[in-house]
């Protein structure tokens, strides 16, 4: 599949949307799976979980130096929260 094709589906009951079943191979997708919907210049956009997060991480990756971790940095900072306590 190539990103430029594109498939129909219809609004049913409840506000569903079928995504077709070559679309959720593609994406990896499961019945059950989370899904993030955003709403983007009158555009729904569906992304995968693991997707939202690649690109939250993408984004905070601009702001933070490559030699920190931020993951590090909060284990420390709980562990001495939890001294104090």
């Amino acid at each position: 599949m190539t990103l430029t094709e594109e498939a129909r589906s219809k609004v049913g009951a409840g506000g569903r949307v079928v995504i077709p079943a070559e679309y959720r191979r593609a994406l990896g997708l499961r019945i059950g799976d989370p899904v993030i919907l955003r709403l983007e210049h009158g555009q729904l956009r569906i992304l995968t979980q693991t997707e939202a997060v690649r690109r939250a991480q993408e984004i905070v990756r601009r702001y933070v130096a490559p030699e920190r971790s931020l993951a590090d940095e909060l284990l420390v900072e709980r562990h001495q929260a939890a001294e104090r306590e």
